[in-house]
C-alpha cells in the first residue's frame, strides 16, 4: 500500500497531522508494506523566494484577525503539538517560500532519505526555528539529515526538479485539494487535515480491506 502525502514544511497542522498519522501507522499491523510518499503543496507559492517576512501580521492579515488573536491560536496550536509529543516555537518567526525546500525534498527521495529530510525541516522550522527558506540552510539542514551537501547545492543553484513540485501541487488541486495536510491512501481514499489517530487507523485498515 502507498500514501501520498501532500503537505508543506512550514504549515503546523502538517507536522502535527504527520506525527497521528506515524502514530496509527506504528500500531498497524501490516505496517511493514505501507510505502509513506511525501508530496509538495506550497501554503503560498507568491511568496518572493529568498525573501523573508514576520510571520504573525502575514498570519492575521490572511485570516482577518488581530495579532493578539493570532498569538492566542498559536499557543493553543502549541498545546495539540506538545500532546503529540512535539515541541512547537511559535512566537515570532518569519515565513517565506519554499519551493527550494520542496526541490531538496524530491532529490531526498530519489536518495532513500525523504522521511529524515522531511522531518529534520519540520524540526528545524517549528522547533528550533531555524530557516528552511535560504540556500545554505537548506543544505546545512538536508546534509544533517543524510543527503550530500554538494548534491543538495547544485540541485538548488540548477533548478533542479522544478516541475515535479508543481507537477504535484496540480495534481493536489486536480484530487481537490485546496488546503494541507491532505493524505491519499493507495491511490482510492483521502483524509484531509491532521485527523485523529483513530481516524488514520480506519483510513489504514479501509485501504488494506479493500
Amino acid at each position: 500500500m502507498r500514501v501520498d502525502v501532500w503537505s508543506d514544511v512550514v504549515c503546523p497542522w502538517c507536522y502535527l497531522g504527520k506525527r497521528r498519522f506515524e502514530r496509527a501507522l506504528a500500531g498497524f499491523e501490516r505496517r511493514d508494506e505501507v510505502e509513506v510518499v511525501y508530496r509538495s503543496f506550497e501554503l503560498d507559492p507568491r511568496m518572493p523566494r529568498g525573501e523573508t517576512v514576520p510571520k504573525l501580521p502575514l498570519l492575521a492579515a490572511k485570516y482577518g484577525r488581530d495579532e493578539s488573536e493570532m498569538r492566542e491560536m498559536e499557543h493553543r496550536l502549541e498545546q495539540l503539538a506538545a500532546a503529540e509529543g512535539l515541541e512547537y516555537h511559535l512566537d515570532g518567526g518569519v515565513m517565506g517560500n519554499t519551493f527550494d525546500a520542496h526541490r531538496l525534498l524530491h532529490l531526498a527521495k530519489e536518495r532513500g532519505v525523504q522521511a529524515e529530510v522531511t522531518e529534520r525541516f519540520f524540526r528545524a522550522y517549528f522547533t528550533e526555528q531555524r530557516s528552511v527558506f535560504d540556500e545554505d540552510s537548506l543544505v546545512a539542514l538536508a546534509a544533517e539529515a543524510g543527503l550530500g551537501a554538494d548534491e543538495a547545492r547544485t540541485v538548488l543553484k540548477e533548478g533542479t526538479y522544478a516541475d515535479e513540485v508543481r507537477a504535484d501541487a496540480e495534481e493536489a488541486r486536480a484530487l481537490g485539494a485546496n488546503g494541507v495536510p491532505f493524505f491519499v491512501f493507495d491511490n482510492r481514499y483521502g483524509v484531509s487535515g491532521a485527523q485523529s489517530v483513530e481516524t488514520f487507523e480506519a483510513a489504514l485498515a479501509k485501504a488494506c480491506e479493500a
